[in-house]
């Protein structure tokens, strides 16, 4: 991702604001190898970003006024709900999610059904449950970043994460048309 920035930071024209969709990455680091941190900021879409409304926007330690009020307008032309980030692992909805998503694991292996869970979620308010999420979004995108970084997704071994089982499976959720439903 450095090597990317530094090279965008050699061809874009001054002014040009480079932003990354990273989560786990430090985004001041990245900025840092560039001439123009001021010019650098997240833009944290969820995937699927065409479904997705929640837009993070990232501000590092040296992001511009102008480039964070011009990305926070950009959230809203496009239809997304833009929040403003500080840097941190994960940022706000992967830290989240990575809790919310452990407990509906936990619930699974204590015999609760999919739909049981997700249910319950939607009808307190939510679009959908944490395990229609997972299969919306990929599963096999939750389980290459519990792979890459096992600190942030603390595993207790009394409850294996069943969305790694069905991602070792081929089951990856809607895109496969298998995930902890069928499609």
């Amino acid at each position: 991702k450095k090597e990317v920035f530094r090279k965008l930071d050699s061809i874009c024209k001054p002014g040009c604001i480079l932003a990354s969709n990273t989560s786990y990455l430090d985004l001041n680091e990245i900025a840092s190898v560039t001439g123009r941190p001021e010019d650098v900021i997240g833009l944290h879409f969820f995937s699927p970003a065409n479904v997705m409304r929640l837009l993070e926007v990232v501000r590092g330690a040296r992001t511009g006024n102008d480039v964070l009020a011009t990305c926070m307008a950009l959230a809203k032309t496009i239809g997304k709900i833009g929040v403003v980030a500080g840097v941190c692992h994960g940022f706000i909805g992967n830290r989240t999610i990575a809790r919310y998503s452990g407990e509906a694991n936990k619930m699974l292996w204590e015999g609760a059904t999919p739909h049981q869970i997700d249910s319950v979620l939607y009808d307190f308010g939510m679009p959908m449950g944490p395990l229609q999420m997972g299969d919306l979004a990929g599963l096999d995108v939750g389980a290459r970043a519990r792979s890459e970084f096992p600190d942030m997704f603390p595993i207790d071994p009394k409850y294996p994460v069943i969305a790694d089982i069905l991602v070792a499976k081929g089951r990856h959720g809607q895109k496969t048309k298998a995930g902890y439903y069928k499609y």
